[in-house]
């Protein structure tokens, strides 16, 4: 229960004793994170009222859900979505097959989703929460998705390299593939792609990049 309230490390020490990515120390980017996440949540405001009647509609229950994701050297942190699922989703994970090769999890048709989940998921109005994530610095506008305690359990040690940075609302994987990316092998990839060519510049390339792509649905759950 501690990791609920309390930052704690899965990030292996042999490992952890690698300097962060610069990225992680760069105060450009932290401001442009700070300054979207404050009109990521002005927007997140805006519709809560309207999911919340189509929720309560659709599927009673929680607005909000939150899960501990492993972010920057693999320190935990509660994440937000809007609820794309049934109440008692996560107890109902194992009755699910796994379309993913390799530590991830991903299935095109979950039957846990509900109507109104797979509108927030086509649209990513699901991911809006995680601007409060971005504000107070726990994620960044772009990086590396979060994965799951679970996931990485079954890490490599060359595995960890992508939790050199912090996690993103978007990056590689949202603008090249999204949910068509099944392999972890081809994540691990692109995360490692973005470290290498990251710059402010890029970081607003992919910003922009993935505004195309939610606007066109293109490869949503």
């Amino acid at each position: 229960m501690l990791s609920l309230f309390f930052q704690e490390s899965t990030y292996k020490v042999c490992v952890s004793k690698e300097q962060v990515h610069r990225s992680v120390r760069c105060k450009v980017k932290r401001s442009i994170d700070i300054l979207g996440a404050l009109l990521g949540l002005a927007i997140t405001a805006a519709v809560a009222v309207p999911l919340a009647v189509a929720m309560l509609l659709d599927n009673p229950g929680p607005l909000l859900y939150s899960h501990v994701r492993c972010g920057l050297k693999g320190q935990h942190f509660r994440m937000w979505k809007f609820r794309s699922m049934v109440v008692d989703a996560d107890n109902l994970k194992h009755l699910v097959t796994n379309e993913a090769n390799g530590p991830t999890f991903k299935n095109d048709n979950d039957p846990r989703v509900t109507r109104l989940g797979r509108f927030l998921r086509s649209s990513s109005l699901d991911e809006l929460p995680q601007f409060w994530n971005v504000l107070i610095g726990e994620m960044s506008l772009v990086g590396t998705r979060p994965p799951i305690s679970n996931e990485v359990a079954g890490y490599e040690d060359f595995h960890w390299q992508r939790l050199n940075v912090k996690p993103g609302l978007t990056g590689e994987w949202q603008v090249h593939g999204r949910s068509g990316v099944k392999d972890f092998d081809d994540i691990l990839r692109m995360d490692l792609d973005y470290q290498r060519k990251w710059s402010v510049v890029y970081d607003i390339t992919l910003i922009c990049q993935t505004i195309g792509v939610v606007l066109s649905k293109n490869g949503a759950c």
